[in-house]
């Protein structure tokens, strides 16, 4: 078995910089790009070109697609709109790898990207290292030219953005290939499996005051997502608290025992409707192996580890979780004034190459958060919806975010296999509420 060497990415310039300074550091934008370029190859070295083109549901895609649809955003926005007469490396690409710009032009249909066979992986990697020559050519050129200026700032913003766009599909490249291995028999492993985890320690209630918070992107102008802004106010009108820590395997395994998936006063309406739907009983992945529970990871089937985060639930578990429990789920609001004054740092990420979460440790104090980052995605009861005055950009560039503002809940604080330099307690992740391919677990609320 391979073992992924992921180059380290501390919080690096494309995140610490306001975009004001971008063009002054160029070199360290360059640096930048070419680290979150090797880090999507590093991701694929445990894998084989078979592994690359699997697509197990609609909502997946293969790696190869990620590959180059993260390739193509950069030719598309960058390269053809800001290089002289630039040709297309392959026009066709424009279609097969736009993911859903409705103003860039046709897309290939998400649930049929297993259909494409051709272009191979090879001739995959062969664009991303056209593209990889060609962009910082460019951006070289627009510095050595005082009359595009103006050029370069907006390209090194959309360099920026695409840094950010590329971190989220290594995260969705990750998650997508365990969903279509999980399906084979064999139950490949393309990581080592963690060690048994410690102690999970005591479920502690951490106290947060009410009052006014301030919500949204980082307020020294550093790069945040345009669903992270405007920064707004936001009145907390009760004293709350929040557990100290994620959910356990061992607590989830308790709703089980005692039937919380055959008792319906937990659920939503639409919970209960797609539990009985799809006849389901445990997280995805959680499997009975001669009555004893089994967990499928990027290491393989292993024996569930009581003591580690739950992970793989959708936005319906989790709440009827809470509820069984006689909690709730954090507002969103909520989670980001609890965590704006906690280090990222101090979390799991994509660069131990373990791709399964652990419980943070204990710290010898009852009164601290642990694993607000890193480790799963944690569920809130906050609907995806725009902030107080956004607005959506113009253009393609504005489909981004802003028309996936309905039907979907907002989740916080990134995983095991979110990058550590792509977060922030403003972050704003989202999925749809029966959604649970992405490392999502829990953490529960309570009012004071």
């Amino acid at each position: 078995m391979k073992q992924p060497a992921i180059r380290p990415l501390p919080l690096r310039a494309f995140n610490q910089l306001a975009p004001t300074s971008y063009t002054g550091h160029l070199h360290a934008l360059l640096d930048d790009w070419q680290a979150v370029r090797q880090a999507t190859l590093a991701l694929i070295q445990a894998l084989d070109t078979e592994d690359l083109n699997l697509q197990s549901m609609a909502e997946a895609s293969p790696g190869k697609w990620h590959l180059a649809h993260t390739t193509w955003f950069f030719e598309t926005f960058l390269l053809a709109n800001y290089q002289l007469d630039y040709q297309w490396y392959e026009p066709a690409y424009c279609e097969l790898f736009n993911s859903y710009y409705n103003e860039i032009g046709e897309q290939y249909a998400r649930a049929r990207r297993h259909l494409l066979s051709r272009p191979r992986v090879s001739e995959v990697l062969a664009y991303r290292k056209h593209v990889d020559a060609a962009v910082p050519d460019l951006l070289r050129q627009l510095a050595g030219t005082n009359r595009d200026a103006q050029a370069l700032e907006s390209c090194l913003r959309l360099l920026v953005l695409g840094l950010n766009h590329e971190q989220q599909h290594q995260e969705l490249l990750i998650t997508d290939l365990q969903h279509a291995l999980s399906h084979n028999p064999l139950a490949p492993a393309i990581c080592a499996p963690l060690p048994p985890q410690p102690d999970s320690g005591a479920l502690n209630w951490i106290a947060m005051p009410s009052g006014v918070a301030r919500i949204g992107g980082p307020t020294d102008q550093r790069f945040c997502f345009d669903n992270e802004t405007p920064v707004h106010r936001h009145l907390l009108h009760n004293d709350y608290a929040l557990s100290s820590r994620p959910i356990n395997n061992a607590e989830y395994l308790e709703f089980i025992n005692a039937g919380g998936y055959d008792q319906h006063q937990h659920w939503h309406s639409d919970g209960w409707a797609w539990c009985q739907k799809h006849a389901q009983g445990a997280p995805l992945y959680w499997r009975q192996r001669q009555r004893q529970w089994h967990h499928f990871t990027l290491a393989g089937e292993l024996p569930l580890d009581l003591q580690a985060p739950v992970t793989h639930l959708n936005w319906y578990e989790a709440s009827a979780y809470a509820t069984w429990r006689g909690y709730r789920l954090p507002t969103e609001t909520e989670w980001e004034h609890a965590a704006q004054a906690l280090p990222v740092e101090q979390g799991q990420f994509a660069e131990t190459g373990a791709w399964q979460p652990c419980m943070p440790g204990q710290t010898g104090s009852e009164s601290v958060l642990r694993g607000m980052f890193g480790h799963v995605w944690e569920w809130t009861s906050s609907p995806y919806i725009p902030y107080p005055g956004y607005r959506q950009p113009k253009g393609a560039i504005g489909e981004y975010n802003g028309k996936f503002m309905a039907n979907q809940y907002v989740l916080k604080g990134g995983s095991c296999a979110s990058p550590q330099s792509h977060l922030r307690s403003s972050y704003r992740n989202f999925f749809y509420p029966q959604d649970r391919w992405q490392f999502t677990g829990l953490r529960l609320a309570r009012d004071i």
